[in-house]
């Protein structure tokens, strides 16, 4: 290490240049300001003439963390992205063909500090007690009736759909509201320092954007951290084959729900994501096991409504990079890695890579420590989610083609198989710490997906059929009380924060 380079890491941090716009550039200028504005002077580069790929239309509700982070108004946020709430994803045709399941957010039922609760439903159902497991779950059981409200304590766990383009137009806004200064241009070139840190980029109108700290949200090109610090992309296909998409939005004609469509085909799966305005649809498939124009035409087959955009390829790769944080540059959003969009973890990536540079901040210079540990988190949280995508496709019955055979019968990372064999085994889900999927989300999909518990928490034979039948039927009630009390999703959105284009409002729900 260099005199220039130690003196240089002790200085504080105080001009920020992000590279790129897009969601997860105008997210990161959003929060950075918000939260450490007034002593940064943050700067965006970007240019009108590069596309986004702008498909992650779908969130989590962790997005309410970031929205309250970034000071974001709920009301306004929505009625600017035309966007709708979510409760969850409905998986068709991913257990075997005709067989349909809902994940969704919040709990099931109600715990015991020895077992969870599905043990006491595991019980239960052996016994005749039991109803489906996701008629104990409100958030569940409100997705499926199509109806949404707010509830008090926070008692209705929720997510949005939202128009990616629109909400980097609002982020954009309240940014450059904050000071952040917006800088049109193509970056020519990546100037470093004869240690090897980025000194400035160098646009297309010869013009120089000096920096002590440098954020990559260039996209999959990864301008920063890939083509100029060369830190390489360690490959997960092997586990996920699916490495392409198509993109393209219909015209709604019905009321908008409260959850995303999953739906299996015999080479991937596709998505439609209601909106306000329209409707968000795409087919993400193998392209060993399909061409573009077979599944192109699989997809305008399963639509409805008018197409409003050219349908758009997308190809990727499913992959990690191997650090995310290299020397004084930060990649957030894709060209830090990609996983395809099953779970709706997009966005959510993208948030807490800015969360976790938050916590890391190098506000008195670049230290190697935080950016270890920068990357070591990162790293964590992408493997598991990686697993999560991964159970979807490996826990199937389905036999019906190449690709759903592929999957089936793969090997998959040693993480992953411990966690089927504990639940299948034992009907156990433990939660790591800061994982982002919970026991609830484990559960509901491996038993969506097929797998049946071999045996239960022996805590849970302790009740007589009385008693666990009432136990049981207690939380079912309440929580069907509940969702009947709760208006149509459609006529809520349309109260709570419609579009003020009269035009773009949703269909109503009596409609």
């Amino acid at each position: 290490m260099t005199t220039e380079h130690t003196e240089r890491s002790r200085r504080p941090v105080r001009r920020v240049v992000i590279a790129g716009g897009g969601t997860a550039g105008w997210m990161t200028a959003a929060c950075l300001s918000n939260t450490l504005g007034k002593g940064l002077d943050i700067m965006l580069v970007e240019s009108d003439e590069i596309g986004t790929v702008g498909v992650g239309e779908a969130t989590i509700p962790t997005l309410l963390t970031f929205n309250s982070v970034a000071g974001i108004n709920e009301q306004e946020f929505m009625a600017e992205t035309q966007a709708v709430f979510k409760l969850g994803i409905k998986f068709e045709g991913w257990r075997d063909v005709g067989q349909d399941y809902i994940h969704s957010f919040g709990t099931t039922g109600q715990d015991h500090w020895t077992a969870g609760f599905q043990h006491f439903w595991l019980k239960g159902r052996d016994r005749g007690l039991a109803r489906t497991y996701g008629e104990y779950c409100l958030e569940l059981r409100a997705a499926e009736e199509n109806k949404f409200a707010h509830l008090p304590r926070n008692g209705l766990n929720y997510a949005f759909h939202l128009d990616a383009s629109l909400y980097a137009k609002y982020l954009r806004k309240l940014s450059e509201g904050h000071g952040v200064k917006r800088i049109e241009g193509k970056i020519a070139e990546v100037i470093r320092h004869p240690d090897g840190d980025i000194a400035a980029l160098k646009l297309g109108d010869g013009s120089v954007l000096e920096g002590d700290l440098f954020i990559d949200c260039t996209g999959m090109r990864g301008l920063l951290i890939g083509d100029a610090l060369g830190v390489e992309m360690e490959d997960w296909s092997q586990w996920l084959p699916c490495d392409r998409a198509i993109a393209l939005q219909t015209r709604s004609v019905a009321p908008p729900i409260p959850y995303v469509r999953a739906i299996a085909h015999p080479f991937g799966w596709q998505w439609q994501i209601p909106l306000q305005h329209r409707v968000g649809n795409g087919m993400v498939f193998s392209s060993k096991h399909v061409g573009d124009d077979e599944a192109l035409s699989t997809l305008l087959g399963n639509i409805q409504g008018e197409v409003l955009t050219r349908p758009r390829v997308i190809p990727f790769k499913p992959c990690q990079r191997e650090s995310v944080w290299e020397r004084n540059c930060v990649a957030i959003g894709l060209s830090s890695g990609f996983l395809e969009p099953l779970e709706s973890t997009s966005i959510h990536l993208i948030q807490r890579g800015i969360i976790r540079l938050l916590q890391c901040f190098p506000n008195n210079g670049v230290r190697q420590v935080d950016i270890d540990e920068y990357n070591a988190q990162t790293r964590y949280e992408m493997e598991h989610i990686r697993d999560f995508i991964i159970l979807h496709y490996k826990v199937t019955n389905r036999d019906d083609s190449d690709f759903w055979n592929q999957v089936r019968t793969m090997d998959i990372p040693a993480s992953l198989k411990h966690r089927i064999d504990m639940f299948r085994e034992s009907g156990r889900v433990f939660r790591i710490p800061n994982e982002l999927f919970a026991e609830n989300s484990w559960i509901q999909v491996m038993l969506g997906q097929g797998i049946t518990p071999e045996q239960h928490h022996h805590v849970a034979d302790l009740m007589d059929d009385r008693e666990l039948g009432g136990f049981l039927e207690e939380i079912r009630t309440r929580v069907e009380r509940t969702v009947a009390q709760l208006p149509p999703h459609a006529d809520y959105v349309a109260n709570y924060c419609a579009h003020r284009d009269a035009t773009a409002r949703p269909v109503p729900a009596a409609a």
